[in-house]
């Protein structure tokens, strides 16, 4: 287990010299009521005390209910500002302006809502002088479990390296809600939509070959075959070098 006071405090510093070296004055991250939202903004607020969480429903339901309090208990317990900025019609009115145009795949309504929150993230934080903090684990990472332009958009990110394990660990060390860290993983794109059932495997699964390089054959076919469909999304554009 890692040692959590050190973690603490090299991930506050990495996200104060973040801040400085872009002359920022704050911090801004989506606070959707999950485990990763949370541990970046405990750090956050720790590193600084700008910090503030938006709260995005997007068209599912559990938006306005579980995820939201969710969110709101985290922000309070931290004292962390918090603006609730509700995202649904948006979406719906691209949905129309699109599905005029070309029939669009579940695929493609999927990651709408997490491309919508970037571009709001982004908004804040250019009208307020803000870094966007980004939320993604290593666990994610290596599955490309992520929106490409989405969630996984982000100026810096003090957790990137943390498996989903490790994260549960910082969040019992950091003393976080229990409702976060008994919640199902969930990106929150529809109702009853969990992580581990879109992937076919467990976290502690993945997890296990992260950190100890085990895996029975089905678990290494399911990890390979996501992992090598997403490198696409773990690296900057290709472009033409003449």
């Amino acid at each position: 287990m890692r040692n959590y006071e050190l973690e603490t405090k090299r991930r506050v510093e990495f996200i104060r010299g973040a801040i400085e070296s872009a002359q920022a004055d704050g911090v801004v991250y989506g606070n959707s009521g999950g485990k990763d939202c949370t541990l970046v903004s405990i750090l956050c607020k720790i590193a600084c005390d700008n910090t503030v969480g938006l709260i995005m429903p997007c068209g599912s339901k559990r938006n306005y209910e579980t995820d939201k309090t969710d969110a709101e208990i985290v922000a309070t317990q931290f004292g962390i500002a918090t603006r609730v900025v509700d995202l649904s019609d948006a979406r719906n009115t691209l949905i129309q302006a699109v599905g005029e145009k070309v029939p669009l795949t579940d695929s493609a309504l999927a990651n709408i809502a997490p491309r919508l929150r970037m571009t709001t993230l982004y908004s804040v934080a250019a009208s307020e002088n803000r870094l966007v903090a980004g939320t993604g684990n290593r666990s994610e990472g290596y599955m490309g479990y992520f929106t490409k332009w989405g969630d996984g958009a982000c100026d810096f990110n003090p957790i990137a390296d943390l498996t989903v394990t490790e994260i549960y660990e910082f969040l019992h060390y950091l003393n976080a809600p229990e409702c976060i860290i008994t919640k199902a993983p969930s990106a929150g794109l529809f109702d009853d939509q969990t992580d581990e059932n879109d992937m076919g495997i467990t976290y502690q699964r993945i997890d296990d070959f992260l950190l100890n390089g085990t895996a029975n054959e089905r678990d290494k076919s399911i990890m390979e075959k996501f992992h090598n469909a997403s490198e696409h999304k773990r690296r900057m554009p290709v472009v033409f070098e003449g």
